[in-house]
């Protein structure tokens, strides 16, 4: 799949979305990726998924993991890809969130991963962050993290900034442009915040706030 495929797709599911957003760190963007509009759509997840498969067909991967909770999604598709492709089976894990803001692998998985080749999978990406941490927990697991591959990339993110996998892929690549609330070029132009994603609605409750003080 080329990049605009990719786009095309996340359009299709309504992830994709133009406008004036807040994100988690508080920035406004005038463009938004809703990664839970992605995995009701169960066709185009398998197709994702699938792509992700095939740039990782040579690998000899024994296993995918992804963190919970979307991504649990992503790794079992693309295992069950792997497996066909590669005419073996490939198992489909996750790390849980260890309650401290990182990531561990549970369950049994840790036992089941221990020696393998991983390949790490991740929806969207801005700092890299949650990457980093399930890669590190599947190497502490100890597995050997042959790769890493996201369905978007938001920040420009590199492989060093996640733990330098040998591989660091991303279906399609979207630029970010943000800015602080105060020098936000949406807010400048009287573009009204999005409130049914992301955090608008928390930054629309506090302005008001404020301007009652």
């Amino acid at each position: 799949m080329t990049d605009a495929e990719v786009l095309q797709v996340l359009q299709d599911v309504g992830a994709f979305r133009a406008g004036h957003f807040v994100g988690t760190s508080g920035l406004h963007m005038g463009t938004y990726i809703n990664k839970d509009a992605i995995y009701p759509h169960v066709k185009e997840v398998s197709q994702l998924c699938e792509e992700m498969a095939k740039r990782f067909e040579k690998d000899d991967i024994e296993a995918v993991v992804g963190p919970a909770v979307g991504a649990v999604i992503l790794s079992s598709w693309t295992a069950y890809h792997l497996s066909r492709l590669r005419d073996k089976e490939i198992y489909g894990v996750y790390a849980d969130k260890d309650g401290e803001k990182g990531f561990l692998m549970r369950r049994g998985y840790d036992k089941l991963i221990r020696g393998k080749r991983v390949l790490v999978v991740e929806d969207i990406t801005v700092t890299g962050g949650s990457i980093k941490k399930v890669i590190d927990a599947a190497r502490i697991a100890g597995a050997q993290v042959e790769g890493a591959i996201v369905i978007c990339n938001r920040g420009d993110v590199t492989a060093a900034q996640i733990g330098a996998p040998p591989r660091f892929e991303s279906l399609v690549t979207v630029g970010l442009s943000q800015w602080p609330a105060e020098k936000c070029e949406l807010c400048a132009r009287d573009i009204p915040v999005n409130t049914d994603v992301g955090h608008g609605a928390q930054y629309i409750k506090a302005a008001m706030k404020n301007n009652a003080k």
